[in-house]
């Protein structure tokens, strides 16, 4: 991971037709860009992460904002995963599933297979 003290000069245009334009400090980096994310808290400015190695679609953003580079990996994608989990959802998945088998950790084991059944799927 990298991480750049000085705010660096960043744009972020993209659109579902032309695709992400993505420039730091005036070089197009987004062949590089798996995903990003901008935050910005009320007592800081704003912070572009990039997750490099097509990313999301219909943001703008023009200023100068703190840069950081990480990975692509698995990371990122758990935990968009498990944010797009609906807990109701998965208590009643887990609770219908017939290879619940009484013994300890059963509960735990449910959740883990029905987890993996939907990541499998691609819905949860």
């Amino acid at each position: 991971m990298s991480t750049n003290k000085d705010p660096r000069q960043v744009r972020v245009a993209a659109s579902q037709r032309d695709g992400a334009v993505i420039e730091v400090d005036g070089h197009n980096v987004a062949s590089a860009v798996e995903a990003y994310r901008i935050t910005q808290t009320v007592d800081e400015g704003p912070e572009l992460t990039l997750y490099v190695q097509s990313g999301w679609k219909g943001l703008e953003f023009d200023g100068l904002a703190d840069v950081v580079v990480e990975p692509a990996g698995v990371r990122q994608v758990v935990i968009g995963f498990l944010d797009s989990v609906d807990a109701a959802k998965l208590d009643a998945a887990v609770l219908d599933r017939d290879d619940l088998d009484g013994a300890p950790g059963e509960l735990t084991r449910g959740l883990l297979a029905q987890l993996r059944d939907w990541a499998v799927e691609g819905a949860a």
